[in-house]
C-alpha cells in the first residue's frame, strides 16, 4: 500500500509539474500572474513550476527508496513552508493560496509519514 501512495503521489506531481511545463501561460493564469514584455516569467513557470517536479516525482520512482520519496516529502514541504509565509507575511489568506497550502502540506506530511 505505501509503494502505491508514493507512486501515486509522485506522479501527482509529474502531473502538476508537466502542465507547469508545458502550459506555462494557464499556470500563470491560474496563480493569478501576468506575462509581461519579457520571457522569463514563462521560463521560470516552466522550470520551477513545471518541469523541477517532473523531475523530482520521476526520479523517485526511478530510485524508489523511501528516502527517495521523503525527499519528494521535503520538496513539497519546502512549498508549503513558502506558502504559509505569504499567508502570513503578504496577507490575503485567499481561498486559492490557502487550498494550495493545504495541498502541499498534506502531499507533504503523507510522504514524510511514511517514508521516514
Amino acid at each position: 500500500m505505501i509503494d502505491i501512495v508514493n507512486i501515486l503521489l509522485a506522479l501527482f506531481g509529474v502531473g502538476l509539474g508537466a502542465i507547469g511545463w508545458l502550459m506555462p501561460r494557464y499556470t500563470m493564469k491560474l496563480l493569478d500572474m501576468a506575462p509581461t514584455k519579457s520571457t522569463m516569467g514563462l521560463s521560470e513557470i516552466r522550470a520551477a513550476s513545471g518541469a523541477l517536479f517532473i523531475g523530482l516525482g520521476l526520479g523517485a520512482i526511478v530510485l524508489n527508496t523511501p528516502f527517495a520519496f521523503a525527499m519528494v516529502g521535503f520538496a513539497w514541504g519546502g512549498a508549503a513552508i513558502g506558502r504559509l509565509t505569504s499567508l502570513i507575511v503578504d496577507g490575503d489568506a485567499a481561498r486559492q493560496k490557502t487550498t494550495f497550502f493545504v495541498i502541499e502540506a498534506a502531499v507533504a506530511a503523507t510522504l514524510l509519514g511514511i517514508n521516514l
